[in-house]
């Protein structure tokens, strides 16, 4: 079964897409055992995952996840995702999560796709939950909260029925301090499949990679990116360092590049001024951020993120005017409005 597969990647061979193709259903099956499908993920990752091989999986899982059936017209729009892989383990608060809610307030539509913590102290469900905004929604109620409020959240768990035959595997990687594809994965899987993503990743080197994925996956436009923090990487953009980006829109060819954040109105900052806490924390975090309250570098860090978020789902024509239109959604009150919005539709059990 798997072992075959396993045996020509501990040989350090590449799977081919018919290979990625019969792995993914062996390892969504419940036919072979979890050690023999923690082996195999374990010398996949130990040979380093190929950009063919990531976007073989991706695309076998996605057509395995449940899809909710949007409206044409809102199927025809820019639909955003914003998530980062994770792994960066510098316990910043959720940028991600904080971006998405103002570039929703914007008139972006925005699907969040995410779990709870795993590698951090408050995970994008999380801290959501802790805001007060529903992280259960339905297929259905997941599409009328798009065509309605410009947002909605899809918890990874309940959109990837697959991923219940490939959990006792991933604990037997974690529990050896293994990581797998399945650490990278995660924003490739948005069971809507968004237009248009802003993708961070932890290590510069594989900006370009999931770049690539994400246009043979059929995204219209991206930025994959990776923010420096001196010797460390965030997968955010960084007021605090050097960015690379990769990205791609249309039928435009691809950009790599690097940009410093000092192009923007910086204050002074450290990687302690980002650092968040519990989901409570950061909750508050999140709330002081829209609520135009907290105008310090946690502020400058979201305005950074939201000024590309903004200009891919195509409100801003670029990231100088969507910095300048973030700042102007907080101070306005519609970040702060949008958020209250979420949170009243939540209390009457969906989208209204």
């Amino acid at each position: 079964m798997l072992t075959p597969l396993t045996e020509q990647l501990a040989r350090r061979e590449p799977l081919s897409p018919e290979q990625v193709r019969a792995a993914v259903a062996l390892l969504a099956s419940d036919q072979p055992s979890p050690q023999e499908k923690a082996a195999f993920l374990t010398r996949l990752a130990e040979k380093g995952e190929t950009t063919s091989e990531l976007t073989g999986f991706a695309s076998e899982l996605r057509k395995l996840s449940i899809q909710p059936d949007l409206d044409p017209t809102l199927r025809s729009r820019e639909i955003l995702d914003v998530c980062g892989t994770g792994g960066d383990r510098l316990n910043t608060f959720n940028i991600s999560t904080t971006v998405a809610l103002l570039a929703a307030s914007g008139g972006v539509v925005v699907a969040k796709h995410g779990n709870r913590a795993i590698t951090s102290a408050s995970g994008s469900a999380d801290v959501l939950e802790a805001l007060g905004i529903r992280i259960d929604l339905s297929p259905a109620e997941a599409a009328a909260a798009l065509a309605e409020h410009h947002f909605a959240f899809l918890f990874a768990p309940n959109y990837h029925p697959a991923f219940r035959n490939i959990a006792p595997a991933r604990r037997l990687c974690a529990e050896a301090g293994q990581r797998t594809i399945f650490n990278l994965l995660g924003p490739l899987l948005n069971p809507v499949r968004p237009t248009v993503q802003l993708l961070g990743v932890p290590r510069p080197q594989l900006c370009e990679p999931f770049a690539h994925v994400l246009q043979s996956l059929g995204s219209r436009r991206a930025m994959v990116v990776c923010g420096s923090v001196g010797d460390a990487y965030l997968d955010e953009l960084s007021t605090l360092g050097i960015n690379t980006v990769a990205e791609f829109h249309h039928d435009r060819a691809f950009a790599s590049s690097t940009f410093s954040p000092h192009d923007f109105p910086l204050s002074p900052a450290t990687l302690q001024d980002l650092t968040g806490g519990d989901r409570h924390v950061n909750a508050a975090i999140v709330t002081a951020i829209l609520s135009g309250k907290d105008r310090g570098p946690r502020r400058e860090a979201v305005l950074l993120n939201a000024s590309a978020a903004l200009f891919l789902g195509g409100v801003t024509r670029s990231m100088s005017e969507g910095w300048d239109l973030a700042g102007k959604l907080i101070d306005s009150g519609k970040a702060r409005s949008k958020l209250d919005d979420l949170v009243a539709a939540s209390r009457g059990g969906g989208a209204r």
